[in-house]
């Protein structure tokens, strides 16, 4: 994930056309598609008046911005899923910090307790009410996500929102007073009607739909029959490594959380 990235939230100078640029038109990236398949991010022809300043790519600045794409020559909106693989990924994952800075900005132009009108404050990422001096920082929602293991399978299911015949971990919010594990025990309780034990965390991974941090573990399974809840997870079931259903792509921490189960289930 965006190797060489490094956040920032005051630029050293001002922006300038040879930085990195990530403009949006709504939540799509602007992008220049390449023959082969490619594509990289639109540039603007003169430097937008209104930016924010993400951090440094590799010593390079970057920036987001809002933009029409018939304003800029060439490019073409995207949704960001669409546009992983076409797009370098270092590129992508700041894309993924852009979208998130640019609709906070966007959704916190008035106070949500006065109505007045904000404004941005110098030295952090926040919008400030100019009437109460209530303070708004980009929101994170934290969620978790687990492979949970039984002898040599693992549980993958089948969400409402999936495509048909497509099966991931399990995941979910985390609500307020809750740890990271009671959340997790508590989702695979609800969805799939499991226990689990010996949670272990895994990595974490920022991920832009539209605003989330994956928090992932492995477990294992302690008891219970799988009763997929029917209203978000319509099926569930525990699969070995050579008889594996369509599973997400190398995009996600939840295809990292299946590629390292498989790689701990080969024979050493």
């Amino acid at each position: 994930m965006s190797s060489g990235f490094i956040h920032g939230i005051e630029p050293s100078a001002p922006p300038s056309l040879d930085a990195h640029w990530f403009l949006f038109e709504g939540r799509e990236l602007l992008v220049i598609e390449a023959s082969g398949g490619g594509a990289a991010p639109a540039r603007p022809s003169q430097v937008p008046e209104e930016a924010h300043y993400l951090g440094q790519l590799e010593g390079r600045a970057c920036f987001a911005a809002r933009a029409a794409a018939s304003e800029v020559d060439g490019a073409v909106p995207m949704n960001l899923r669409a546009v992983w693989g076409p797009l370098p990924e270092a590129l992508w994952w700041v894309a993924g910090t852009a979208v998130q800075i640019l609709e906070w900005d966007r959704t916190h132009r008035f106070c949500g307790a006065c109505g007045a009108p904000t404004a941005r404050a110098p030295g952090e990422r926040a919008r400030r009410c100019e009437a109460c001096r209530l303070s708004f920082y980009p929101r994170v929602s934290p969620a978790v996500i687990c492979i949970v293991r039984r002898g040599d399978e693992a549980l993958l299911a089948r969400a409402r929102a999936f495509a048909r015949d497509f099966y991931s971990t399990l995941a979910g919010f985390v609500e307020p007073g809750e740890t990271l594990e009671e959340a997790l025990a508590r989702e695979i309780r609800e969805e799939v009607g499991l226990e689990i034990q010996n949670a272990r965390y895994f990595g974490s991974q920022p991920w832009p739909f539209p605003h989330s941090l994956m928090v992932g573990f492995t477990a294992e399974w302690a008891s219970g029959e799988i009763r997929a809840d029917g209203r978000e997870i319509l099926d569930a079931q525990w699969f070995r490594p050579d008889a594996l259903p369509n599973i997400p792509p190398r995009l996600s921490i939840s295809r990292r959380l299946i590629d390292w189960w498989i790689e701990q289930a080969r024979p050493s």
